[in-house]
């Protein structure tokens, strides 16, 4: 039994090679006179079983195909200029946004810690408490602002943190008054505000190394500090918020944890002995006690070393580079970052308006 045939017309979609007449020689300075060629319709037959349906010419389906997805791609590949220079300019407004926004937080929340010196401690355990609840195999929880809602401050592992969230609610006030993209997360505020904390601790840091002197120590910092190593942490700004609480249990009660349930939660979020060390600024308000309970073990015990003599040192570059590593990765964990959070539309000028 024979096949269908299958016949359309295909529109020539590049112009053939352009026709070019000779100059004349009686007019020799003339130019040359181009003429396009009309668009050319094209018969397609597909082959049967007995060859073509009348002998016309043996296009195979395949081959139009072939030639319309170049031809199409070509010409697509000519007018994406445009687009793409649109797409350029589109994100480095995004940015832009993002980056004034997120500037005018930290200004908010340096203000808003410079003022309560003593909740230094709370917003870092804040910020990790609400990172804690992450679950690896079931990918829920981490840092989602869920430590906002009172049923999860109050739980035990949470004792006492209601004030630092209590000074996060108000900077959210002015934060959000600003905001041209929107209300700011709790989620990012949260972790923000750990950034911000961390940054006045390696302040102080380099204040006393000058003797208390904080011109000297703003200077000492600004040279030799980590403040360039926060680029990755800053580009995940754009985290969700959680609809409700994270389950109980997940987080320890790390002034009553031995170090082996210490050891046992960071490695159950992937990490180990060694951001245990670096981050016990985060696990409670002396972080020399701290750092005693966890010298005794002798996993970790190599690391609260290398830490302490880091902080010795002026510039003070591996504990705080590794310290903002180990927070940028924790306070990342299960979320799915917006990176189009914050932004906003710019009006439209129209120029037909204006008066010259």
């Amino acid at each position: 039994m024979m096949g269908a045939s299958f016949v359309s017309t295909v529109p020539s979609l590049l112009p053939l090679q352009a026709q070019v007449a000779p100059p004349s020689s009686s007019t020799s300075s003339s130019a040359a006179s181009v003429r396009p060629p009309a668009a050319r319709p094209v018969a397609v037959r597909c082959k049967t079983e007995n060859g073509f349906a009348d002998g016309g010419e043996e296009l195979s389906r395949r081959d139009v195909l072939k030639l319309v997805g170049a031809s199409v791609g070509i010409e697509l590949m000519a007018s994406s200029g445009s687009f793409v220079e649109s797409a350029r300019a589109a994100d480095l407004i995004q940015r832009r946004q993002r980056s004034e926004f997120l500037s005018n937080v930290r200004g908010t929340l340096f203000t808003a810690i410079k003022g309560n010196p003593d909740l230094i401690p709370s917003l870092l355990m804040l910020a990790l408490n609400d990172a804690m609840t992450y679950d690896k195999a079931s990918k829920s929880g981490g840092p989602n602002g869920s430590i906002r809602f009172s049923s999860e401050i109050s739980r035990p592992e949470n004792k006492g943190l209601s004030a630092a969230m209590n000074l996060l609610e108000e900077a959210k006030k002015e934060i959000d008054s600003y905001s041209k993209g929107g209300p700011m997360s709790y989620a990012d505020l949260i972790q923000y505000a750990a950034q911000s904390a961390l940054k006045a601790t390696f302040l102080a840091s380099a204040i006393r190394k000058c003797g208390g002197n904080e011109e000297k120590g703003g200077l000492l910092y600004t040279a030799y500090g980590s403040s360039g190593q926060w680029g990755l942490f800053d580009k995940q700004f754009g985290r969700s918020d959680t609809t409700e609480p994270d389950p109980e249990g997940r987080v320890p009660q790390w002034e009553k944890a031995s170090v082996k349930e210490m050891k046992d939660k960071f490695s159950a979020i992937g990490f180990g002995p060694r951001q245990l060390a670096v981050m016990s600024l985060f696990l409670g308000p002396d972080q020399t006690a701290t750092e005693t309970l966890l010298a005794a073990d002798p996993d970790v015990s190599p690391w609260v070393q290398k830490y302490q003599r880091s902080r010795e040192t002026v510039s003070e570059t591996d504990y705080e580079v590794d310290l903002i590593t180990t927070l940028t990765k924790l306070s990342s964990l299960g979320q799915q970052i917006n990176y189009e959070a914050y932004t906003y539309p710019v009006p439209r000028v129209d120029f037909s308006k204006l008066k010259l």
